[in-house]
């Protein structure tokens, strides 16, 4: 019975500092993860401060990093172009300075014939009517587009039959996938899309939040399995050895001479 409980005690102890280990990996993982962010949040703040491209610019960029989208993202940009407003979508469920409403996105063709999908603004939302968008103004003719570089619009999680809202309502969308449009609208989109900046105008707001690095997320999970880490060796040191060796010993004092 005694080599039993050796063996569970030594398997307990075993268990615990296995868990203190994985604890331990798991912090050092996060703040891995933390270093990361940071990294790339550097590289958005150089790419941010960078002088703009123009189309041509960002055509040779585009070719110059084979697609790779993710190297030019918060690139400033200045584009001149047209809208196309006939193929305007509204994205549904965007907010901005907490308030729901759609990010109204235009393709602008540019003068080489190319287009490039641009987050034009955020307009509010009808709660009696979702289909009453707020009115929108769209200039005629040539236009000058301030933005920067940004990925395919963010996918939202979708509830029921989303084809099928589309069909009913076809500007307005949870989610947009940019090959998918421009195969079914016919144009030549580039991979990436230009978020437009300015001051509210044309009915629009454009109060973009800005990106955070996300560090501070990582080193709070970090601390937290460092302190799980601490927490289990203390459980094991206590249970496992401390506490036995007081029973020992006090079973020793309680025998009589």
């Amino acid at each position: 019975m005694r080599k039993r409980g050796n063996l569970w005690r030594w398997l307990a102890t075993l268990g615990g500092m296995l868990g203190v280990g994985v604890a331990i990996s798991l912090g050092f993982w996060q703040l891995d993860r933390a270093v990361q962010k940071q990294q790339r949040h550097l590289a958005m703040q150089v790419q941010a401060a960078a002088q703009p491209l123009d189309a041509t610019g960002v055509q040779q960029a585009l070719q110059a990093q084979a697609g790779d989208v993710q190297a030019l993202l918060y690139r400033p940009v200045v584009l001149q172009g047209q809208w196309l407003p006939a193929h305007s979508i509204y994205l549904d469920n965007r907010q901005m300075q907490g308030r729901p409403g759609f990010y109204v996105f235009t393709p602008l063709q540019l003068g080489s014939g190319q287009t490039v999908l641009v987050q034009r603004g955020w307009i509010a939302r009808n709660f009696q009517d979702r289909q009453a968008l707020q009115a929108v103004q769209t200039p005629a003719g040539p236009v000058t587009v301030p933005g920067w570089l940004a990925g395919p619009p963010a996918r939202l999680y979708e509830l029921g039959d989303a084809q099928a809202s589309d069909a009913r309502h076809p500007q307005i969308r949870q989610n947009l996938d940019l090959e998918a449009f421009a195969q079914a609208r016919g144009l030549p989109l580039w991979p990436v899309t230009v978020v437009q900046t300015g001051a509210a105008s044309e009915g629009l707001l454009r109060a973009w939040p800005q990106p955070g690095s996300g560090v501070a997320t990582h080193h709070g999970y970090a601390f937290q399995w460092f302190a799980i880490s601490a927490v289990l060796a203390v459980m094991v040191l206590w249970f496992q050895w401390l506490r036995p060796l007081r029973n020992v010993q006090a079973s020793h004092v309680a025998q009589p001479d």
